[in-house]
C-alpha cells in the first residue's frame, strides 16, 4: 500500500515539477529577452554618444577660429577704410597705399585659406539672414529691397555667419499725393 501511495504521488510531483520547470523557463526567457533589449538599447546609446562626440570634435575644428577671426575683422575694416579715404592720385601717399593694398590682399588670402569669406552684397536682394539693414532709402533705379550701399562687409566662417553685412536697403519711391489745387 505504501508502494501504491508512492506511485500515485510520483506522477503528481512530476507534473508539478514540470509545471514549475515550464514556468521557470518562461520567466528566464522573458528575462533573456529583456536583457537583449537592454543590451541593444545600450549599444544604440553608445553609438549615438560616439556620433555626437565626433560631430562636436568636427565643429570644434571647423569653428575654433571663430572668436579669433571676429577679433580680426575690425583690423580688416580699418585697412579697407584707409584705402577708401586716401586718394589714389596723391603721389605722396602712393607707396603707403600700395603697402596697405598688399597687406590687405595677404590678409584676404589668409582668411580665404581658413574658409572665412566676405559677404559684400552690393546690388543684391536684401537677405535678413546675412544682412543687417541700417537704413532704407528711396530709389527708382533699383528694385525695392535691394542693397544700395554696404557700410560694413559681413563675413562667413565655414558657411556660418560670423558677422552680418551692414547695409542700406532700397524702397520704392513715395508716390506724390496730388494737392488740392491739382484735384480741382
Amino acid at each position: 500500500m505504501a508502494d501504491e501511495q508512492l506511485d500515485e504521488n510520483t506522477p503528481n510531483t512530476e507534473a508539478a515539477g514540470s509545471e514549475d520547470l515550464g514556468t521557470r523557463v518562461q520567466v528566464l526567457e522573458e528575462q533573456l529577452a529583456a536583457a537583449k533589449d537592454q543590451s541593444l538599447r545600450v549599444a544604440a546609446d553608445l553609438q549615438n554618444i560616439r556620433r555626437r562626440a565626433e560631430q562636436d570634435v568636427e565643429k570644434a575644428h571647423k569653428f575654433a577660429l571663430e572668436k579669433f577671426a571676429a577679433d580680426l575683422l575690425p583690423v580688416i575694416d580699418s585697412l579697407e577704410r584707409g584705402l577708401e579715404l586716401s586718394s589714389a592720385e596723391d603721389e605722396s601717399i602712393k607707396p603707403m597705399r600700395e603697402g596697405i593694398e598688399l597687406t590687405l590682399k595677404m590678409f584676404h588670402d589668409t582668411l580665404k585659406r581658413y574658409n572665412l569669406e566676405p559677404v559684400d552684397p552690393h546690388g543684391e536682394p536684401f537677405n535678413a539672414e546675412h544682412h543687417q539693414a541700417m537704413a532704407m532709402q528711396e530709389s527708382a533705379e533699383v528694385e525695392p529691397n535691394s542693397v544700395l550701399k554696404v557700410f560694413q562687409k559681413g563675413y562667413m566662417l565655414n558657411g556660418r555667419l560670423l558677422r552680418p553685412a551692414m547695409v542700406v536697403v532700397s524702397k520704392a519711391p513715395a508716390v506724390a499725393q496730388p494737392s488740392i489745387d491739382e484735384k480741382a
